[in-house]
């Protein structure tokens, strides 16, 4: 009988994940009433979902949580989808602009497809974007001063946002870690929080730049609503379902289109 409930537990664990999937969202009581078993035993699997790393708790239920991984690999991860991104987000660009570049490997990818016919000033917490921008002939570049924070590549602390009240942005093109719609738009740094904050505070309007499995899904710390957000770049693969409940809320969303190659130069 104790195999058979071992089974019947990860059967049904494998059901709530598999939900999760289709609709980005579940809840407890549904879940319950769904799988035939009660909320105490609902939440318990919720729990062991969320010590493996799978799932991302609220209030009354779970959404997916994005995955963790380590710079080095985010740089390898689905670079195609990023270099569309980036693409259709330079398209967002105007001459005398002065734009926020959040951290980040999405982020990176359009600071290499920024054309050196564009005049701006960007202001960036990533080393490797100023990096990226030091030899552009009309980028100002600035690059805001604190600790580094190792897991992201980026700076981060109180001179950071410091630095960051300084400056008005007309456009701020936001690393994303999770966007889910009733979670909101997330991060799986404490550090990082409050760093997004302000961008979003300080810029007229804010690009989210989100791959497609960074849809539907949450991470640990949260940033704020999606209303905060005036546009969404995402991959052309992400279904028109998914989409909907942000334009619902007045966010312009973008598909890119696919790229040939990765390696593609945007450059003019």
């Amino acid at each position: 009988m104790r195999g058979k409930n071992t089974v019947l537990k990860e059967e049904r664990q494998q059901r709530i994940l598999e939900m999760l999937h289709q609709d980005g969202s579940v809840l407890a009581s549904e879940l319950s009433d769904v799988l035939s078993v009660s909320e105490d035993t609902i939440r318990r699997d919720l729990r062991d979902l969320f010590e493996a790393g799978l799932i991302q708790r609220v209030h009354g239920g779970a959404v997916l949580r994005a995955p963790r991984l380590r710079y080095s690999e985010r740089v390898q991860q689905t670079i195609q989808g990023k270099t569309a991104i980036a693409r259709a987000a330079i398209q967002l660009l105007r001459d005398g602009q002065v734009i926020l570049m959040d951290g980040g490997t999405t982020t990176l990818q359009v600071a290499r497809s920024i054309p050196y016919t564009l005049h701006a000033t960007v202001i960036t917490n990533s080393p490797a974007i100023a990096m990226e921008l030091a030899e552009h002939p009309n980028v100002d570049m600035i690059l805001l001063g604190g600790p580094l924070l190792k897991s992201t590549q980026t700076t981060a602390g109180i001179e950071t946002v410091e630095a960051l009240r300084s400056y008005q942005a007309d456009i701020c093109l936001l690393g994303i870690c999770g966007l889910h719609v009733e979670a909101g738009i997330s991060t799986t740094e404490r550090e990082e929080l409050y760093i997004k904050k302000v961008m979003i505070e300080r810029s007229a309007e804010v690009v989210a730049l989100a791959s497609a499995e960074k849809l539907n899904s949450s991470t640990p710390y949260i940033v704020g609503p999606l209303k905060l957000l005036t546009h969404l770049v995402t991959e052309a693969s992400v279904p028109e379902e998914v989409l909907m409940p942000f334009r619902y809320l007045g966010i312009t969303t973008i598909k890119a289109e696919p790229t040939e190659t990765a390696n593609e130069k945007i450059r003019a």
